[in-house]
Parts: structure tokens; C-alpha cells; sequence
């Protein structure tokens, strides 16, 4: 481990502990290596990991998401897919580095790759863009989902960015469009799309790769609409009520999947994924071959709704329900009971006061 968090300060000084227990050059010289006291001490350091973590609030998760050491999207590509091959450019600006996509294998089969890339160093993270895309990126995106759209190729995206790169030059080449029409491309395929965030994944510059079939989540990623900095910022002009907005927004995994904004949470090693890339490198690639598996024998056209269905749903709890009377759309709006009684009181409500009035008087008159 390079880099600790402010909460992870106990687990430091016990993982530098350990080192000097291995080491068998100590203060005093070379001395025999204590084999019981390092097992003794790494046991409390997995107790402490598991009480820290398990106790985590969404302000703490928000920094786990954004931790230095936590693997990105490049890391996932090479150890999930084989036979990657990277595509450049957006045919008509230029090439953004902060976005790798490509086609690959998964089991075999033809995927198209798209991954937010956040960078590793301070070098590779300006050039990078520290995981902002511009417009040329979601271009590029756009062009290879109606290139895997043509060949019937599923799309795997991985989230993570503070949000879209808000510069001027951006703002120039169209930048709300561009995540406008990602959206829509996303939405409107007719092959499965898998999104999972892996970290960040912050405002439009997520949504606009992560309007997919299956949403999923790593245990310590967010999502949301704003940074929690931002919010307060907004609501409270103080940026230091970040702990606040972070648990308000409810931003977190287990928040997003008790609300129906995602569908499955994917648990992370010990400490986090930054801890064991390799075993969630494996988790990842599992729960994508077995959403990958769950839209084999459905048709275009129930892929595409299943989609459209899923976001329609999301903030009403009525739902909707198919109609033989309805347009192209095919979905027609749903009203649960509770919505119903509610409609009927507003629609009644000078019936129910008169009666109200009448039932009060007659009480007075009893009672007096």
C-alpha cells in the first residue's frame, strides 16, 4: 500500500509494523523474523479493515471511489478481455485519450470495450484528462456503438469520472450535444449494454455511457448527479459540508440499488478494490459474463424494451405496463392504489370537507 486515507491511520501504522517485522535487518542488526507476532498483527489489521469498512459513510465511500491506488478502467480491460484492439478518434475533431475503447473477447466472444480512463501518474493523468471526456470522446464512443449496433456485438462500459471536461473548448465543440446523442445511442441499441462503476461516476459524463440494460456497481464506487463538494457548495456555499451532501444525495451503491437506479452491487476485497485487483478483476469479469448470459435468447426488439422499460420505471413506483391501444412507444403509464385513493380525495376534496364539517358539528352537539 502507497497512499492511506485520513480514517485508514490505525491500519498504517500496523501494516508499517509488519514490514519491519519481515525485515530481518533491524535497529539492533540482522535478528530472527517473528513468524507469530506478524501473523498476530495482520490478523488485526484484517479485524480493523473489516470494522473500518464496514462501517463506512458516504462521504468516506466517496473517498475510497477516488482513492490514488484503486484500479481503473485500462487495468480491467487487460486482465478481463483478450484480443483488444484499440480504436482511435472521432472522424471528425480528433482523437480523446481519456476514453479507451476498442473491440475484444470475453469467453470467446465479440464485445465492444468502452472505459473511462482516469490515469495512473500525475503524467498519464493530465494526459488523461483525469477521466474528463470532451466531445471528441463521446463521439468516439457513439461511432463505435453503431459500428457493434451494425454487427450485433454487446457493449461493456466502465464508469469512472468526475464528470464531463467543462472547458471552453469543450463547451466549443458541442459538448452538451455530444453527451446528449451518447444517451441516446446507448438507449437506443438493440444489443445488451453492461455499465459498471468501477470509481467515480459523476453527472452526464457517466450517465452518457451508463444508460445501458444492466447498471452495476462496485461496493465503494458512487453515482451521482454532482460531486458532494459541489452540492454543498450549492446548497449551503460551504464546501466543508460535504459529509452532509454526500448522504443526502445517497450516492452510494447500496443507496442507488434500495432506489432501483442500478442493478447489482458487486462486492470489493478487503480494505477495498484497491487491495486485491486481481480477485475484483475476476468478480467483474464473472458478473459480466453472467449478464452477458441472462439476454442470450432475447430478440432485438426485447432487449430494446427491457432498456426503455427499466428507465421508465425509475422514480415510479406505479411502474408501466404493456398496452395492445399504444403507439411505438408500447408503454403506457401504470397508477398504483395509493395514487388512485390520492387522485379521488383531490378530485372529492370539497365533498370530503363538507362532510368533515357536518361530522364536527354533530360532536359539538353532543358533547354540549
Amino acid at each position: 500500500m502507497k497512499n492511506y486515507l485520513e480514517f485508514e491511520k490505525e491500519i498504517k501504522s500496523l501494516e508499517s509494523e509488519v514490514d519491519e517485522l519481515r525485515s530481518p535487518f533491524g535497529s539492533e542488526g540482522i535478528s530472527e523474523v517473528n513468524t507469530q507476532k506478524i501473523k498476530d498483527t495482520q490478523s488485526e489489521i484484517n479485524q480493523k479493515l473489516k470494522q473500518t469498512y464496514a462501517s463506512l459513510n458516504s462521504w468516506q465511500k466517496t473517498l475510497v471511489a477516488r482513492h490514488e491506488d484503486r484500479p481503473k478502467a485500462n487495468f480491467y480491460i487487460k486482465k478481463i478481455f483478450s484480443q483488444f484492439t484499440l480504436l482511435s478518434g472521432d472522424r471528425y475533431f480528433g482523437d480523446d485519450k481519456s476514453v479507451i475503447a476498442g473491440f475484444g473477447l470475453i469467453d470467446n466472444k465479440s464485445v465492444l470495450i468502452i472505459g473511462q480512463e482516469k490515469g495512473e501518474d500525475l503524467n498519464t493523468r493530465i494526459e488523461r484528462n483525469f477521466g474528463m471526456m470532451r466531445p471528441e470522446g463521446y463521439r468516439k464512443c457513439i461511432r463505435l456503438m453503431k459500428l457493434a449496433e451494425r454487427f450485433q456485438i454487446p457493449v461493456i462500459t466502465f464508469i469512472d469520472t468526475p464528470g464531463a471536461y467543462p472547458g471552453i473548448g469543450a463547451e466549443q465543440r458541442g459538448q452538451a450535444s455530444a453527451i446528449a446523442h451518447s444517451i441516446e445511442s446507448s438507449m437506443s441499441l438493440t444489443v445488451p449494454n453492461i455499465a459498471i462503476i468501477i470509481g467515480e461516476g459523476g453527472s452526464g459524463g457517466a450517465i452518457a455511457l451508463a444508460s445501458s440494460n444492466k447498471v452495476i456497481m462496485l461496493e465503494n464506487s458512487i453515482y451521482s448527479v454532482i460531486s458532494p463538494e459541489g452540492c454543498a457548495s450549492i446548497l449551503w456555499r460551504d464546501p466543508s459540508k460535504s459529509l452532509q451532501a454526500a448522504e443526502a444525495m445517497k450516492m452510494t451503491a447500496k443507496d442507488l440499488l434500495n432506489l432501483g437506479i442500478i442493478d447489482e452491487i458487486i462486492p470489493e476485497p478487503l480494505g477495498g478494490a484497491h487491495r486485491d485487483p486481481e480477485a475484483i478483476a475476476n468478480e467483474i469479469k464473472h458478473s459480466i459474463k453472467n449478464n452477458l448470459r441472462s439476454f442470450e435468447n432475447f430478440s432485438k426488439e426485447e432487449v430494446y424494451d427491457h432498456r426503455k422499460t427499466k428507465f421508465l420505471k425509475i422514480g415510479r413506483d406505479q411502474g408501466f405496463s404493456k398496452s395492445s391501444n399504444l403507439d411505438d412507444v408500447g408503454l403506457s403509464y401504470k397508477e398504483s392504489g395509493i395514487q388512485k385513493i390520492k387522485i379521488h380525495i383531490v378530485e372529492n376534496k370539497l365533498i370530503y370537507i363538507g362532510m368533515g364539517l357536518v361530522f364536527i358539528t354533530g360532536l359539538i352537539s353532543v358533547i354540549y
